[in-house]
């Protein structure tokens, strides 16, 4: 059996988002703005009457969890494959200041080229491939009638999405990043797991159309 809703939410906002640095897995708490948008998302998120509440151990995306489990009861299950990118010595940097000091692999990012962030943190490939088990084993036992949520983190969301779906990596790229307590909304379809909707921040409408998916 598999879920009927899988929901990826990315966290809401942290001072680093606001000052532009890379976060990796620093870990930064909300700030206040970010905590307004995790309460004013899990209200619409709990709504969906989800079942299942899972999340990275980073302090940014249990929070954000925390704020749907307080109004649903559910328990946050956390799983560290669901952190962000491990950036290591580049923590706290802006983009600019990174390409000030290694305007190379600045560069590699910036075209979609693999690369490793920091002396010995992870590249895009390597996070994907963890993250998307971690979405598949959040679904494993679910029923049809559940809704399962994953609270998590942009870039770890948006291309371990790509390979949970079976994206070609050279097609990544096209999806774009998820703003601050932004989700990706996944159904179950004929041929498996389809984009529902994608930086949403508000809840799916029904889609009505010649084009069926179940």
């Amino acid at each position: 059996m598999t879920a009927g809703r899988l929901i990826v939410w990315r966290h809401g906002r942290t001072e680093w988002n606001l000052q532009d640095k890379i976060q990796g897995q620093a870990d930064i708490p909300l700030d206040d703005v970010g905590l307004a948008q995790a309460r004013a998302a899990a209200l619409r998120l709990a709504s969906l009457a989800p079942t299942r509440l899972f999340s990275s151990d980073l302090k940014r995306a249990a929070a954000t969890a925390g704020e749907l489990a307080a109004l649903t009861g559910l328990k946050v299950e956390y799983d560290e494959a669901l952190r962000e990118i491990n950036v290591d010595d580049w923590a706290g940097m802006t983009m600019e200041e990174l390409a000030a000091i290694e305007p190379e692999a600045a560069a590699r990012i910036r075209s979609g080229e693999p690369q490793r962030r920091g002396t010995a943190g992870e590249t895009v490939e390597e996070v994907a491939a963890r993250f998307a088990p971690a979405l598949q084993r959040a679904v494993e036992h679910a029923e049809p009638s559940d809704t399962v949520v994953v609270a998590t983190h942009g870039l770890a969301a948006r291309v371990g999405i790509c390979l949970f779906l079976g994206i070609p990596q050279a097609h990544w790229p096209a999806f774009g990043g998820l703003s601050n307590c932004n989700w990706v909304s996944l159904l179950p379809g004929r041929l498996g797991w389809r984009i529902e909707e994608w930086n949403a921040g508000s809840l799916p409408e029904p889609v009505m159309s010649d084009d069926p998916q179940r």
